[in-house]
């Protein structure tokens, strides 16, 4: 089986062996991307072991090698199936070793055959053939020799067109007076594909033959001339472009030599052309002419013509009116929405719901949009899709730890090295006043004695006001009502409300686990493979695995954990291929630990600890999403303090103190004596001690611990709660529902306790976590107290 590096073909007058001497057995060479015809002698180079193997076992015997060509050449172990019946029994005439360990064998075509039977498969072909004999033509017609006068003339042509006329070649074909010898040598010198090569092959009647091979030099001498026409008008083309060029080169020096030309002029010659093509509004056009006047008027060695240089380039590379064509398919766009990103559909739903006012109003004006979720829930590749979906240019920046008003408005031109602000070089990037523009982490932008950046923000997310956004660089209104702006954050508490009044907020509160199962399937676990250079079929990770992974070794409401616990085990396994493993590798429950290590976190394992009086569990939310909150209380001898611990901000210390005197004033249910509270202290502690918290959210669960506590009832494990309380033991509404309620079922609580007037957030909440955790709604701490115990 033949690896060739390049085929070279020749006639030879080597003696024909007799049809009657070639045996019918002979040992067989599939060949690739070449078909060998009659009288060809080709270089092979042969480095398959079953085609050495043939080699061999031919130059043991008799030096005769059945070669046919096999259907794809990119099969290295082709079977009989992959293989043409019919090739060439060949002579070797010639072999030498490589220093490879390749042989390099030299063979001349004798005869057509065809396989009657495969008769040996392994170690190398062996077939049974027939030998195909031609029938010769006794005497050569008028119309036989006007088609061979015709196939040499047509590749002469030919020839001639591709430059490589040779005069030894076209007396060969003109002393050929066998027409299927001259197909064969025509054909062997066209670029036919192997298929059409073999076509010609398998026509045993010569005139038929040399009829087909007429056929593709029609075809050849048609392509063969379009390409010479092509080729001549391009040199024709280029000459007369360098011929312009040197011209004007030599009339160029001639006018410097003459004191005709001054540089400065021409280039302030092509900046006055460059306004008058670049479409911008009246009133930048306006007083970029007058900048270029003064330009003109200026001493080129000046300080200041740099900077009205500078200036200059600035106004004409902003797009002033320069669009891209928005794609207004809501079909497509959804498809790219839902390709792109599972789930999210109050997002996509907004998207979708712009498209549809873009689709009827041209003129509406880009929304402001505020992603406001924990890291790693896709706010940022969200932006990036929606301006796939949109056909739009994407451009990011970053807000985080920005201090410099002039980062958002850019400096004014009597500074040394002014430049515009983010948002025009943004424009000026992308090459259109239309482009989706996200800005990250708008909840972490600073401020000090340069300015507030957030001020200045005020300005560019306002669709009533930005329609004339100035920047102090170019100092000219420049529209930004077609921009669409997507902010992202993590809280909005740290967004100042002027700002945050001025966007569109949607939440995106985190995953469940079955929809991190479906992600971590779809996007994470290709991506990864793909990018530690892995197969699919190298790595197996059933759902069960997946889920493992989820719960035992990431707890986050996005997917940043998760899919780094999966780029682990992809490099494992990376690792074991490049050292020779084949693999494949399924990775289950049980081998999971071999791969990541001892499990980070046990579900379960803390509410397994609720077993006794004064504790309970609540929820709290955090910037990264929902957590599960413990409270415990220790009731001592005393004389009547509270002590607190835990990192307790002052609101959640305030909460404490309310549940101490809602418990007071239910001393009589308690049957508790009037100095009981006098007689003992109270510890109440909030585990992890080094995590800092805050917030109203845990009053009821601190209540319902020291209730438990002083009752010496144990609270429910299964049952989790949130709410404010009030001295009268009014329960209040909170924020953060859908994240709660995620991190309880993280937790595998199934029972969760909420403020009444929270109710209408359960909408918010998707249908298949709402049917696995029960909603308690209360209005009072009395129906919480009854639920829990």
């Amino acid at each position: 089986m033949q690896e060739n590096d390049s085929v070279t073909t020749g006639m030879s007058d080597f003696s024909e062996l007799e049809v009657q001497d070639i045996p019918e057995v002979l040992p067989m060479m599939a060949v690739r991307d070449v078909v060998v015809f009659n009288y060809m002698i080709i270089p092979l180079f042969v480095g398959r072991p079953a085609s050495v193997g043939a080699v061999q076992d031919a130059l043991s015997k008799d030096k005769l090698l059945f070669l046919v060509t096999q259907k794809d050449a990119a099969h290295d172990e082709p079977t009989p199936d992959d293989i043409y019946k019919i090739g060439m029994v060949s002579v070797i005439m010639r072999t030498l070793k490589l220093p490879d360990g390749r042989l390099k064998v030299l063979v001349q075509a004798l005869h057509k055959a065809k396989i009657k039977e495969i008769v040996q498969s392994d170690p190398f072909f062996l077939a049974h053939v027939d030998v195909l004999e031609e029938e010769e033509i006794e005497e050569i017609s008028v119309e036989l020799e006007a088609l061979m006068r015709n196939v040499r003339e047509q590749t002469e042509k030919i020839l001639s067109l591709k430059g490589i006329m040779s005069s030894d070649l076209m007396v060969i074909l003109n002393n050929i007076e066998d027409p299927g010898r001259l197909a064969d040598l025509v054909v062997s010198n066209l670029r036919l594909k192997t298929n059409e090569s073999q076509l010609v092959l398998e026509t045993v009647d010569s005139v038929e033959r040399l009829k087909r091979v007429s056929e593709f030099l029609n075809k050849e001498l048609e392509v063969s001339t379009v390409q010479a026409k092509i080729e001549s008008e391009a040199k024709e083309e280029m000459g007369r472009t360098q011929r312009e060029y040197y011209l004007r080169e030599q009339l160029q020096a001639l006018k410097k030599e003459l004191g005709d030309i001054d540089e400065r002029s021409q280039e302030i010659d092509e900046l006055r052309t460059r306004f008058k093509k670049t479409r911008m509004p009246t009133e930048v056009k306006k007083e970029g002419l007058k900048q270029l006047k003064r330009l003109d008027m200026m001493h080129p060695d000046a300080s200041e013509a740099t900077i009205v240089r500078t200036y200059l380039d600035w106004i004409l590379d902003v797009p002033w009116k320069k669009s891209s064509k928005d794609s207004l398919d809501l079909k497509v766009a959804k498809e790219v929405l839902d390709e792109d990103h599972y789930g999210l559909n109050k997002v996509k739903e907004r998207i979708l719901e712009y498209l549809a006012v873009r689709k009827l109003n041209k003129t509406s004006k880009g929304p402001i949009l505020c992603f406001v979720g924990p890291p790693g829930v896709g706010k940022t590749s969200l932006g990036q899709s929606i301006a796939r979906a949109m056909k739009r240019k994407f451009h990011r920046i970053s807000l985080g730890g920005m201090r410099d008003e002039a980062e958002i408005r850019g400096h004014r031109r009597t500074y040394i090295g002014a430049m515009p602000g983010r948002i025009i070089q943004g424009l000026k990037t992308v090459g259109t006043n239309n482009p989706v523009f996200m800005m990250d982490e708008i909840d972490k932008v600073g401020a000090d004695y340069r300015g507030d950046p957030s001020s200045a923000l005020l300005e560019v997310l306002d669709p009533e006001q930005n329609f004339e956004f100035s920047d102090h660089y170019l100092n000219l209104p420049c529209d930004l009502s077609r921009v669409m702006f997507i902010t992202t954050a993590n809280m909005s508490d740290t967004i100042p409300a002027p700002l945050l009044d001025r966007m569109e907020t949607i939440r995106l509160s985190g995953y469940t686990l079955e929809e991190k199962l479906v992600i971590a399937k779809r996007y994470l676990l290709p991506r990864q493979i793909k990018e530690n250079g892995i197969h699919v079929k190298h790595l197996k990770l059933d759902d069960k695995t997946i889920e493992r992974i989820i719960s035992h070794y990431t707890r986050e409401a996005g997917l940043r954990n998760l899919e780094r616990e999966i780029g682990s085990i992809c490099r494992k396994v990376a690792r074991r291929i490049a050292e020779g493993a084949k693999g494949p590798y399924t990775i289950s429950k049980r081998t999971l630990s071999s791969y990541l290590g001892p499990p980070k976190f046990l579900p379960e394992s803390e509410t397994d600890t609720i077993d006794q009086p004064g504790l309970a569990t609540g929820l709290a939310w955090t910037e990264v999403g929902g957590e599960i909150l413990y409270v415990e209380i220790s009731i001592l001898k005393g004389k009547g303090s509270l002590t607190l611990t835990g990192q307790l901000g002052d609101v959640m210390k305030e909460s404490a103190k309310a549940a101490l005197s809602f418990c007071r004033s239910r001393i009589e249910d308690l049957k508790l004596s009037e100095t009981y509270f006098e007689e003992v202290d109270i510890h109440i502690h909030v585990p992890a001690g080094a995590i800092p918290k805050d917030g109203p959210s845990a009053g009821v669960t601190i209540a319902t611990a020291l209730y438990s506590a002083l009752a010496k009832k144990k609270v429910r494990q299964d049952i989790a709660m949130t709410g404010e309380i009030t001295l009268r033991g009014r329960v209040l509404p909170i924020g953060g529902l859908k994240e709660k309620a995620l991190a309880a079922l993280r937790a595998n609580i199934k029972t969760v306790i909420i403020p009444e007037d929270n109710k209408k957030d359960l909408v918010d909440i998707p249908k298949d976590l709402r049917e696995k955790i029960k909603f308690i709604a209360v209005k009072n701490m009395n129906q919480i107290l009854r639920l829990a115990f």
